[in-house]
């Protein structure tokens, strides 16, 4: 009798266990939390950073090249600088003469040029100073062109085609800046005129970029008497008449 009243104990603890198994189980799934469904992401629209990317590229190289532009068109021989001004009257070119010894004289007293104003001839023995002088009234052209020779730059302009606000943009220019003068000119017949030795550049507009272009190409290195030609201990006078 003991014997099968422990069996039936063991039979009756089991089939508790099972149940309290299952029953653990099934709370458990019962608490499992939901599983989110993963989200596809939808295809990105790639037209407007293609667009962009490209913009970006062509601006990028328009930018590079004006900078490769500047920087080879500075690379070249001054002459040929001179040479690609629009507008470039070269009188060296035209006439072998200009840088003759004739031209380079010294001569008292007024000279009649051949071009006005003068951008080359025969010239007083003293020079307009020219580091940086802006003139209010003319200047002799007899001491402006041994200026040149000097390897200076020249800017006249006529006051009646120029206004106030144009002068101070050409002043901006020179003053300050060795080898470098201007004075007005009445009879010009452009409000604007560049000389150096052997060339000249008439032209309407202060704000041209040919007057840096010629400037840039001409300075100092149009000088018949090398780059350290003196631009002071000259005449600072004006009147269009020679002091000697």
């Amino acid at each position: 009798m003991t014997t099968k009243t422990n069996k039936g104990d063991r039979r009756n603890q089991s089939a508790l266990v099972s149940q309290d198994k299952r029953g653990k189980g099934g709370a458990a799934r019962k608490g499992r939390k939901p599983i989110a469904p993963v989200k596809v992401s939808k295809e990105r629209n790639w037209g407007p950073i293609a667009m962009f990317a490209v913009v970006g590229l062509l601006a990028a190289g328009i930018i590079g090249y004006a900078f490769w532009a500047q920087w080879d068109s500075r690379a070249l021989p001054w002459q040929e600088q001179a040479a690609e001004i629009e507008g470039l009257i070269d009188y060296r070119a035209e006439d072998d003469s200009v840088m003759g010894e004739a031209q380079r004289a010294h001569q008292s007293g007024p000279v009649q040029y051949d071009t006005s104003p003068p951008a080359y001839g025969p010239h007083n023995e003293i020079w307009q100073n020219c580091q940086g002088d802006v003139y209010p009234a003319p200047i002799a052209n007899e001491h402006a062109v041994h200026s040149l020779e000097h390897g200076a730059i020249w800017i006249t302009y006529n006051p009646d085609l120029l206004d106030e606000s144009g002068v101070d943009r050409l002043a901006s220019l020179v003053e300050g800046n060795e080898k470098m003068m201007m004075s007005p000119y009445p009879s010009l017949d452009a409000p604007i005129s560049l000389q150096a030795w052997g060339y000249q550049l008439k032209l309407d507009d202060p704000g041209d970029g040919r007057i840096n272009e010629f400037i840039r190409a001409l300075r100092v290195n149009s000088s018949l008497e090398g780059p350290n030609a003196r631009c002071d201990g000259g005449v600072s006078t004006t009147g269009t008449t020679p002091i000697a």
